[in-house]
């Protein structure tokens, strides 16, 4: 069973639609480094992607400019398509970061290529507007996704701040978005760095 047992409809827009959402189910076996709660396993894309989008729909009244949640939820649940074929990257290393960009652009030049081009290239301005963060839709979803993981973190010991062995100027450069648009929340990220140094957590 698999891609090979696909019924076409006889229509290829049909078919490139169904092909595509096929493809992405892909997300639910890319693993990120955050530990779900129960601590029983890495989460995956997919579950990151419908978390941050469902914390877009409760955190606006926070943010410092109005924001379109219709829009933010789309690049929530489209951000990390890429990572079908990219995959993951951890947001403190280095050295993966270095050639991220052109990893996710050619990633991006053959998921959304599968799709009618008018889909294709609404999908990728989202990605494309969510990765330059400078819209206010963009940067409430950008502090989603730093919100998410960094939770998950002062829930699980710091688990991903220690495997990586992250320091608190990194995490605040990483969470420095949030410090501009949703300062109110950002207090309580201090509160928690501060935390997760005295724990040892964070060098």
């Amino acid at each position: 069973m698999g891609i090979q047992d696909f019924l076409s409809s006889g229509d290829a827009r049909l078919d490139s639609q169904f092909l595509f959402t096929a493809e992405i189910d892909k997300m639910t076996s890319v693993l990120r480094r955050t530990l779900l709660l129960d601590l029983s396993r890495r989460e995956n894309d997919a579950e990151h992607s419908w978390h941050i989008a469902v914390m877009a729909m409760l955190f606006s009244e926070y943010a410092a400019e109005p924001v379109d949640i219709g829009r933010v939820v789309q690049m929530c649940v489209v951000h990390d398509l890429v990572e079908v074929y990219a995959g993951d990257t951890f947001a403190y290393d280095a050295a993966g970061n270095a050639d991220k960009e052109a990893r996710e652009k050619a990633a991006a030049d053959q998921l959304f290529g599968m799709l009618p081009k008018e889909q294709g290239r609404m999908i990728r301005s989202l990605w494309e507007e969510f990765d330059a963060m400078e819209s206010a839709d963009a940067k409430y979803a950008a502090c989603m996704d730093r919100l998410q993981p960094f939770l998950h973190n002062t829930l699980t010991d710091g688990h991903t701040w220690v495997e990586g062995g992250t320091d608190r100027a990194a995490v605040e450069k990483r969470m420095a978005i949030i410090k501009e648009f949703m300062p109110q929340v950002y207090t309580w990220v201090a509160e928690n760095i501060e935390h997760a140094i005295e724990a040892g957590w964070l060098k």
